[in-house]
């Protein structure tokens, strides 16, 4: 872990790295841990010079932030470089908006991730995952992320979507392009950094020709906006509603399944325990997501003066909310960096807090129990080879873009 600053240890005198995170720091996102555990204790309330932001790493510090959302604001971005850019956020990325539009695009958008309508989508899931799997059977080795993790998100958000079988792959590469990074730089932004323009033919297709998709329903859905007028959606705002659903279904889901496969080769007599006991994989999966979320941190704009644990944070600033680190504070899980499928996971950062809760959580939830168990009975044994595997280059999310997997019988 790298510093910009020696001071003289208690103790011996002697000089000790000052905390330091670096969100483009190839060599922290390895692993983050340490310097999330030395900010924890030593800088709760941190300031970085070098890229000129704030940081958060305690649970309670982050969950009062994701409450307060008229101080830590979205509506200027979610991720560093974009709050850093103070561009205007086109209407329809519901992770980018404050209340009171934010409230009305979030109702409109969660009848589409509702209970009911998520758990109508198992079996169709399960099926996407069985054709997915049942070719790896008897392979010995294959790359978990093309092979899996990168297929099973991306054909059910198509269908959620309405997205064609065989556009699939060429609109899931691009939005993933939108994230990606040179190791060490921040990500590029643009002013059309979220462009729903991919899905121009296929909106306007769908206005003549109506189905069962999330696209169709915005087409057609009506609401009351911020200023008391029903209305229905902009197609700009179809389109960039589409855009945003798009890149978050197939991106974090993508990582889960990733990490799913590292931690559980970690963790071998767990993962024996898993497939004796299959009740216990819903669990598995929240501590997965506690322990590897594939979203270490999120970004908020401080809209005014601000105190925290003593420290004032002025207005104007960004800031980083380390949900990575919240999730391994030992002031709220007991043994945080410890692996245990036991573990009763009442509350976690994964998904964020508050009026930003993921609307997709329940979703990524039954996709990652449905690959798991999939994969536990075709695959009982595995192991990964680090040796060949590699960390996707992004600032946004944390997970593996390749990852071999060795399976036995």
């Amino acid at each position: 872990m790298t510093s910009t600053a020696d001071t003289p240890s208690p103790a011996t005198g002697a000089a000790t790295a000052a905390p330091y995170y670096d969100p483009y720091d190839v060599a922290i996102n390895n692993d983050p841990y340490p310097a999330f555990k030395a900010l924890r204790d030593e800088a709760p309330v941190y300031y970085n010079e070098v890229h000129d932001f704030y940081a958060l790493s305690r649970f309670d510090h982050i969950a009062q932030a994701l409450r307060d959302h008229s101080t830590f604001i979205s509506g200027r971005g979610g991720i560093l470089e974009l709050i850093k850019a103070g561009i205007e956020m086109p209407p329809g990325i519901l992770i980018f908006e404050d209340p009171p539009t934010h409230t009305n695009h979030r109702r409109l958008l969660s009848r589409v991730f509702s209970p009911r309508r998520v758990a109508e989508l198992e079996g169709k899931i399960r099926d996407f995952t069985v054709k997915t799997l049942d070719p790896l059977v008897g392979a010995g080795e294959f790359d978990v992320i093309a092979d899996v993790a990168a297929q099973v998100p991306m054909k059910t958000i198509s269908m959620l979507l309405g997205i064609p079988e065989a556009d699939q792959e060429r609109v899931r590469d691009k939005t993933d392009a939108n994230l990606r990074t040179e190791e060490g730089k921040p990500m590029e932004v643009r002013e059309d950094f979220v462009s729903g323009d991919m899905f121009a033919d296929y909106i306007d297709w769908r206005a003549d020709n109506p189905s069962d998709d999330l696209m169709t329903d915005l087409l057609n859905a009506e609401y009351e906006d911020e200023n008391g007028e029903k209305r229905r959606l902009t197609r700009a705002e179809i389109l960039t509603y589409v855009a945003v659903v798009a890149g978050a279904g197939n991106e974090t889901t993508n990582r889960l399944i990733g990490w799913t496969a590292k931690v559980l080769a970690d963790h071998p007599d767990q993962r024996r325990e898993l497939v004796e006991d299959p009740e216990l994989i819903p669990n598995a999966i929240e501590e997965l997501l506690r322990f590897e979320g594939p979203a270490p941190h999120v970004g908020r704009y401080v809209a005014s003066d601000v105190e925290i644990d003593g420290t004032t944070i002025p207005a104007g600033n960004a800031i980083l909310l380390l949900l990575g680190a919240g999730n391994r504070d030992e002031r709220k899980f007991t043994e945080p960096d410890r692996f245990d499928i036991h573990r009763d996971v009442t509350q976690m950062m994964t998904f964020g807090y508050g009026i930003h809760f993921c609307l997709g959580a329940n979703l990524a939830r039954m996709e990652g129990r449905v690959v798991l168990e999939e994969m536990l009975k075709r695959f009982p044994e595995w192991d990964v080879d680090l040796g060949r595997a590699n960390l996707a280059p992004t600032s946004t999310v944390r997970g593996w873009e390749t990852l071999p997997m060795i399976v036995g019988s």
